[in-house]
Protein backbone atom coordinates (compact mmCIF):
# COMPACT_ATOMS: atom_id res chain seq x y z
CA UNK A 1 0.00 0.00 0.00
CA UNK A 2 2.37 2.89 -1.27
CA UNK A 3 -0.65 4.99 0.01
CA UNK A 4 0.40 4.17 3.96
CA UNK A 5 3.69 6.08 3.67
CA UNK A 6 5.58 7.34 6.34
CA UNK A 7 4.38 11.22 7.14
CA UNK A 8 6.33 13.90 8.55
CA UNK A 9 6.84 14.23 12.25
CA UNK A 10 5.95 18.24 12.26
CA UNK A 11 2.24 17.36 11.57
CA UNK A 12 2.22 13.19 12.15
CA UNK A 13 -1.34 12.97 14.19
CA UNK A 14 -3.01 15.25 10.93
CA UNK A 15 -1.06 13.48 8.14
CA UNK A 16 -2.03 9.83 9.92
CA UNK A 17 -5.38 10.97 9.58
CA UNK A 18 -4.65 11.78 5.75
CA UNK A 19 -3.32 8.98 5.11
CA UNK A 20 -5.62 6.77 6.72
CA UNK A 21 -8.75 8.38 5.15
CA UNK A 22 -7.09 8.26 1.27
CA UNK A 23 -6.52 4.81 2.09
CA UNK A 24 -10.20 4.46 2.86
CA UNK A 25 -11.29 6.61 0.88
CA UNK A 26 -9.41 5.41 -2.05
CA UNK A 27 -10.67 1.83 -1.78
CA UNK A 28 -6.92 -0.07 -0.75
CA UNK A 29 -8.98 -1.07 2.32
CA UNK A 30 -12.40 -2.41 1.39
CA UNK A 31 -15.88 -1.48 3.27
CA UNK A 32 -15.33 -4.41 6.16
CA UNK A 33 -11.82 -4.87 5.71
CA UNK A 34 -9.50 -4.61 8.07
CA UNK A 35 -6.39 -2.12 8.69
CA UNK A 36 -2.47 -3.93 8.92
CA UNK A 37 -1.96 -4.80 13.05
CA UNK A 38 -1.37 -1.24 14.79
CA UNK A 39 3.17 -2.23 14.77
CA UNK A 40 3.21 -3.13 11.38
CA UNK A 41 1.00 0.06 10.53
CA UNK A 42 2.81 2.41 12.98
CA UNK A 43 6.06 1.26 11.36
CA UNK A 44 4.88 2.03 7.83
CA UNK A 45 4.12 5.45 8.72
CA UNK A 46 7.07 6.32 10.77
CA UNK A 47 5.45 7.08 13.84
CA UNK A 48 4.31 5.79 17.52
CA UNK A 49 1.99 3.71 17.99
CA UNK A 50 0.18 6.30 20.64
CA UNK A 51 -0.71 9.03 17.30
CA UNK A 52 -1.60 6.25 15.77
CA UNK A 53 -4.26 5.35 17.96
CA UNK A 54 -5.35 8.82 18.06
CA UNK A 55 -5.98 8.86 14.05
CA UNK A 56 -7.88 5.67 14.43
CA UNK A 57 -9.93 7.32 17.47
CA UNK A 58 -10.49 10.08 15.44
CA UNK A 59 -11.77 8.08 12.61
CA UNK A 60 -13.70 6.02 14.40
CA UNK A 61 -16.03 8.50 15.97
CA UNK A 62 -15.98 10.19 12.57
CA UNK A 63 -17.99 6.86 11.39
CA UNK A 64 -15.17 5.92 8.88
CA UNK A 65 -13.43 2.78 11.09
CA UNK A 66 -15.05 0.60 13.64
CA UNK A 67 -12.88 -0.42 16.56
CA UNK A 68 -13.11 -3.93 17.76
CA UNK A 69 -11.06 -5.62 20.56
CA UNK A 70 -9.79 -9.24 21.42
CA UNK A 71 -8.39 -11.69 19.76
CA UNK A 72 -9.95 -11.18 16.48
CA UNK A 73 -10.31 -7.18 16.68
CA UNK A 74 -8.77 -4.67 14.78
CA UNK A 75 -9.44 -1.06 12.93
CA UNK A 76 -12.20 -2.16 10.69
CA UNK A 77 -13.28 0.58 7.73
CA UNK A 78 -16.86 0.97 7.57
CA UNK A 79 -17.01 4.16 5.08
CA UNK A 80 -19.02 3.27 2.07
CA UNK A 81 -19.55 5.46 -0.71
CA UNK A 82 -22.79 7.41 -1.53
CA UNK A 83 -24.81 5.76 -4.37
CA UNK A 84 -24.30 7.83 -7.57
CA UNK A 85 -26.03 10.80 -8.02
CA UNK A 86 -25.50 13.59 -10.75
CA UNK A 87 -26.96 16.32 -8.07
CA UNK A 88 -23.90 15.00 -5.86
CA UNK A 89 -21.81 15.53 -8.31
CA UNK A 90 -22.69 19.11 -9.26
CA UNK A 91 -22.49 19.97 -5.69
CA UNK A 92 -18.95 18.53 -5.11
CA UNK A 93 -17.65 20.16 -8.43
CA UNK A 94 -19.12 23.48 -7.49
CA UNK A 95 -18.00 23.37 -3.95
CA UNK A 96 -14.78 22.66 -6.22
CA UNK A 97 -14.36 24.97 -8.48
CA UNK A 98 -14.46 24.59 -12.21
CA UNK A 99 -11.08 26.17 -12.54
CA UNK A 100 -9.99 23.93 -9.36
CA UNK A 101 -11.80 20.83 -11.24
CA UNK A 102 -9.92 21.00 -14.84
CA UNK A 103 -6.74 21.54 -12.87
CA UNK A 104 -7.45 17.52 -10.88
CA UNK A 105 -8.13 16.56 -14.04
CA UNK A 106 -4.96 17.75 -16.11
CA UNK A 107 -2.71 16.92 -13.43
CA UNK A 108 -4.05 13.42 -12.84
CA UNK A 109 -3.73 13.29 -16.64
CA UNK A 110 -0.25 13.89 -16.49
CA UNK A 111 1.42 11.87 -13.48
CA UNK A 112 -1.14 8.80 -15.19
CA UNK A 113 -0.09 8.82 -18.58
CA UNK A 114 3.37 9.51 -18.13
CA UNK A 115 3.33 6.63 -15.18
CA UNK A 116 1.87 4.26 -18.17
CA UNK A 117 4.68 5.56 -20.59
CA UNK A 118 7.58 4.76 -17.66
CA UNK A 119 6.33 0.92 -17.01
CA UNK A 120 5.75 0.24 -20.65
CA UNK A 121 9.54 1.35 -21.38
CA UNK A 122 10.30 -0.64 -18.64
CA UNK A 123 11.39 -4.80 -18.98
CA UNK A 124 8.75 -5.89 -17.02
CA UNK A 125 9.28 -9.62 -14.53
CA UNK A 126 7.08 -12.20 -15.14
CA UNK A 127 5.35 -10.73 -11.40
CA UNK A 128 5.04 -7.51 -12.65
CA UNK A 129 2.98 -8.61 -15.79
CA UNK A 130 0.96 -10.84 -13.70
CA UNK A 131 0.20 -8.57 -11.26
CA UNK A 132 -1.13 -6.29 -14.08
CA UNK A 133 -3.07 -9.11 -15.83
CA UNK A 134 -5.08 -10.07 -12.34
CA UNK A 135 -5.60 -6.53 -11.66
CA UNK A 136 -7.53 -6.15 -15.18
CA UNK A 137 -8.93 -9.61 -14.47
CA UNK A 138 -10.45 -8.17 -11.14
CA UNK A 139 -11.47 -5.33 -12.58
CA UNK A 140 -13.49 -6.81 -15.94
CA UNK A 141 -14.86 -9.59 -13.43
CA UNK A 142 -16.09 -6.76 -10.58
CA UNK A 143 -19.85 -5.86 -9.89
CA UNK A 144 -21.01 -2.87 -9.40
CA UNK A 145 -21.00 -2.17 -5.65
CA UNK A 146 -17.06 -2.92 -6.27
CA UNK A 147 -16.36 -1.56 -9.72
CA UNK A 148 -14.83 2.13 -8.01
CA UNK A 149 -12.36 0.20 -5.59
CA UNK A 150 -11.17 -2.18 -8.15
CA UNK A 151 -10.72 0.41 -10.87
CA UNK A 152 -8.72 2.42 -8.90
CA UNK A 153 -6.78 -0.59 -8.16
CA UNK A 154 -5.88 -1.09 -11.84
CA UNK A 155 -4.98 2.40 -12.32
CA UNK A 156 -2.93 3.03 -9.38
CA UNK A 157 -1.00 -0.49 -9.52
CA UNK A 158 0.32 0.88 -13.10
CA UNK A 159 2.59 3.68 -10.68
CA UNK A 160 3.23 1.10 -7.94
CA UNK A 161 5.02 -1.27 -10.86
CA UNK A 162 7.33 1.62 -11.68
CA UNK A 163 8.86 1.01 -8.64
CA UNK A 164 9.12 4.48 -8.15
CA UNK A 165 7.46 5.30 -4.62
CA UNK A 166 7.50 9.09 -5.44
CA UNK A 167 5.38 8.39 -8.96
CA UNK A 168 3.23 6.19 -6.90
CA UNK A 169 1.96 8.46 -4.22
CA UNK A 170 1.66 11.28 -6.40
CA UNK A 171 -0.88 8.75 -8.54
CA UNK A 172 -2.55 8.46 -5.64
CA UNK A 173 -3.13 11.74 -5.13
CA UNK A 174 -4.57 12.70 -8.17
CA UNK A 175 -6.59 10.18 -8.05
CA UNK A 176 -7.68 11.23 -4.37
CA UNK A 177 -8.75 14.97 -5.55
CA UNK A 178 -11.32 13.39 -7.84
CA UNK A 179 -12.46 10.74 -6.14
CA UNK A 180 -15.45 11.79 -5.14
CA UNK A 181 -16.39 13.28 -8.44
CA UNK A 182 -15.95 10.09 -10.17
CA UNK A 183 -17.79 8.13 -7.06
CA UNK A 184 -20.62 10.16 -7.85
CA UNK A 185 -21.23 9.44 -11.91
CA UNK A 186 -23.76 7.17 -12.68
CA UNK A 187 -22.50 3.88 -14.20
CA UNK A 188 -24.67 3.30 -17.17
CA UNK A 189 -23.66 -0.28 -18.86
CA UNK A 190 -22.13 1.37 -22.56
CA UNK A 191 -19.92 3.11 -20.55
CA UNK A 192 -18.03 0.42 -18.51
CA UNK A 193 -18.08 -1.68 -21.74
CA UNK A 194 -16.43 1.28 -23.44
CA UNK A 195 -13.86 1.23 -20.24
CA UNK A 196 -13.17 -2.07 -20.40
CA UNK A 197 -12.10 -1.65 -23.94
CA UNK A 198 -9.91 1.15 -22.79
CA UNK A 199 -8.39 -0.69 -19.72
CA UNK A 200 -7.43 -3.46 -21.49
CA UNK A 201 -5.39 -1.31 -24.50
CA UNK A 202 -3.72 0.29 -21.57
CA UNK A 203 -2.72 -3.35 -20.13
CA UNK A 204 -1.95 -4.32 -23.58
CA UNK A 205 0.49 -1.57 -24.60
CA UNK A 206 1.87 -1.72 -21.46
CA UNK A 207 2.77 -5.51 -22.29
CA UNK A 208 3.62 -4.89 -25.14
CA UNK A 209 6.48 -2.61 -24.22
CA UNK A 210 4.89 0.55 -26.52
CA UNK A 211 5.60 3.35 -24.27
CA UNK A 212 3.47 6.10 -26.70
CA UNK A 213 0.80 3.41 -27.28
CA UNK A 214 0.33 3.33 -23.73
CA UNK A 215 0.47 6.91 -22.88
CA UNK A 216 -2.19 7.63 -25.73
CA UNK A 217 -4.61 5.07 -24.50
CA UNK A 218 -4.10 6.48 -20.94
CA UNK A 219 -4.82 9.80 -22.03
CA UNK A 220 -7.83 8.65 -24.34
CA UNK A 221 -9.29 6.86 -21.56
CA UNK A 222 -8.73 9.67 -18.66
CA UNK A 223 -10.20 12.30 -21.45
CA UNK A 224 -12.77 10.24 -21.99
CA UNK A 225 -14.00 9.83 -18.05
CA UNK A 226 -13.16 14.18 -18.25
CA UNK A 227 -15.83 14.42 -20.85
CA UNK A 228 -18.69 12.20 -18.86
CA UNK A 229 -18.25 14.39 -16.00
CA UNK A 230 -18.49 17.32 -18.14
CA UNK A 231 -21.80 15.87 -19.62
CA UNK A 232 -23.65 14.95 -16.32
CA UNK A 233 -23.15 18.86 -15.28
CA UNK A 234 -24.86 20.02 -18.24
Amino acid sequence: MTVLRPVRAGNAFEETVERLLQAIKLGVVAKGGKLPPERELAARLGISRVTLREAIRALSEAGYLDVRRGRYGGAFVTYEPAEPDPGDLRQAVTEMGMAELSDALTFRLAVESGAAQVLAAAELTGEQRAVLLRRLADLNGAGLEDYRRLDTAFHLSIAELTGSTLLATTCADARSRVSDLLNAIPMLHVNLEHSALQHRAIAEAILAGDPDAARRAVAEHLEGTAALLRAFLT
